[in-house]
């Protein structure tokens, strides 16, 4: 009778921790999802490059702050304290490589809204989780399985078919084309070079490097094409901070925390999420149509979500096992 309640302890221990970095993942998505509303209402007092700017200005000090509490209170409980990093130059490299390639996807990608349609730029930005599987593949050593490529198959699939439905093949979309998909490639990057660092770095000192790199790049940006640089109502400067604090902090905080957890194949996969959550919560708050067709891709993607999940390539402790195994039974052969 002991035995059995012993058994069923870790049973559900272990489901409960193979369930809650899921559940992580999706409150990411869903944080992450608020961040084009957010962007709205602040574009309505400054305008992109100044919302980005302060987006990554006031995250820096936010997880400053969150930094020094936490030494301070590690100082007063007795605890150990929290322990030092040294930098070698190639951490120092993928620091600056993750702060460069990211916003060469968000230039790229505002870029692109200018010479093609949204559908385009949405569909072409939406081929993210193939270039990180791919560059996982090829540069990460990652093992990825049929369950795995199918359930990507089947969740890009849902994803792209909102994009398909308005797809506009033009020459002169041409330019705007390659923009997005050069987003998507950088975008890609990010995740690959992220997932390097989570390897000796902790979330907080990954972000808090990230949000400083990318204040110095935005900021000469900002002086050079916009005339205000700081809200000036209180409704801009509300949107900011929750943009800084919801999407970057909690929601980009989140995503570079599962990529240890997690592939960054399978983390990319399941930001396919964020459009179509995007589109609900659009309809909730601004009366946006929302249709069957929307709630039904919604499902798809869930459905290959699940199937990634399932297969081999989203887990890393997986991953490992199974690259023991070929690596066992070659050395046997």
């Amino acid at each position: 009778m002991v035995t059995n309640q012993v058994v069923l302890s870790e049973l559900e221990a272990k489901s409960t921790s193979k369930v809650i970095p899921v559940i992580l993942l999706f409150v990411a998505v869903l944080t992450l999802s608020f961040a084009a509303i957010l962007i709205k209402w602040s574009e309505q007092d400054i305008g992109p490059n100044a919302t980005v700017f302060n987006r990554f200005w006031i995250s820096f000090v936010v997880l400053g702050l969150l930094q020094g509490i936490k030494s301070l209170v590690s100082q007063f409980s007795g605890n150990s304290p929290t322990q030092q990093h040294t930098y070698t130059l190639q951490d120092v490299l993928l620091l600056i490589v993750s702060a460069i390639v990211t916003s060469i996807s968000q230039i790229s990608w505002c870029w692109s809204l200018t010479e093609t349609s949204v559908a385009n730029a949405n569909l072409l930005h939406n081929l993210t989780p193939v270039f990180t599987t791919l560059g996982g593949w090829l540069l990460l050593g990652h093992y990825f399985d049929r369950k795995f490529l199918m359930g990507m198959a089947l969740a890009m699939g849902g994803a792209l078919t909102i994009g398909i439905q308005d797809l506009h093949i033009a020459a002169h979309n041409l330019i705007g084309d390659a923009w997005a998909l050069l987003s998507a490639v950088f975008y890609a990057a990010n995740f690959l070079v992220s997932e390097k660092l989570r390897v000796k770095f902790p979330t907080i000192t990954i972000l808090i490097w990230s949000c400083l790199l990318r204040s110095f790049l935005t900021f000469p940006v900002v002086l050079f094409t916009e005339n205000r640089l700081f809200p000036s109502s209180l409704q801009g400067w509300l949107a900011v901070i929750f943009l800084a604090v919801v999407c970057q902090v909690i929601g980009a905080g989140i995503l570079i925390y599962s990529i240890k957890r997690f592939s960054s194949g399978f983390t990319s996969l399941f930001l396919l999420l964020e459009p179509i959550i995007t589109t609900i919560l659009a309809w909730f708050i601004f009366a946006e149509s929302l249709s069957l067709v929307n709630m039904l891709i919604f499902s798809i993607v869930l459905v290959g979500i699940y199937l990634a999940k399932t297969g081999q390539g989203s887990d890393k402790a997986e991953m490992k096992i199974v690259a023991e195994d070929i690596v066992s039974e070659s050395s046997g052969s």
